[in-house]
């Protein structure tokens, strides 16, 4: 059995887990077709938010989030590390294999501390996350999926925005 399996098959992380990559796994179906120009093209030029004017700039955001949920996890766990910072790549095949490196490094976490608590209700323990909300384990997992499904949501418009410029 692959340490791996240890964990993925622990309920309530196996479901975290399988649900984390399901969402990594319809993100890159949503990218792999596009074309380096696509990634890089402007699309939102109304946006003051600077990680989501591009596909570029969404998948960058994406991949450094993503990190960084693990990252806040790992220093409520007394780990002393430092944020990702963002890294733009050149090619949807870059992003792909980023996207699978970041989810590896979630299960990292897994591997680390085989048992760690996922939930806890009490508000003093939570995770404080550096943009002021509080979570515990599961909620931040949790919220990580999501926030790869609301951007590649966010994705598909763009796309939509992109094919109908291009029949233009």
């Amino acid at each position: 059995m692959k340490k791996e399996d240890s964990y993925r098959n622990n309920r309530a992380i196996g479901a975290l887990l399988d649900e984390y990559e399901k969402a990594i796994i319809e993100l890159k179906d949503i990218i792999n077709p596009l074309s380096k120009k696509e990634l890089k093209k402007i699309v939102d030029t109304k946006t003051t938010d600077k990680d989501c004017i591009s596909i570029q700039s969404i998948l960058t955001h994406v991949i450094r989030a993503g990190y960084n949920y693990v990252i806040e996890i790992r220093k409520w766990k007394g780990e002393e590390l430092n944020f990702k910072k963002s890294e733009n790549k050149n090619s949807i095949e870059s992003y792909e294999k980023q996207l699978d490196k970041m989810f590896n490094y979630n299960l990292k976490l897994f591997e680390d501390y085989p048992a760690i608590k996922l939930e806890e209700s009490d508000e003093a323990k939570k995770i404080t996350v550096k943009w002021g909300q509080k979570y515990d384990v599961e909620q931040l997992f949790e919220h990580a999926i999501v926030h790869i499904l609301r951007h590649r949501r966010q994705i598909e418009r763009f796309i939509i925005k992109l094919k109908k410029e291009k029949a233009r």
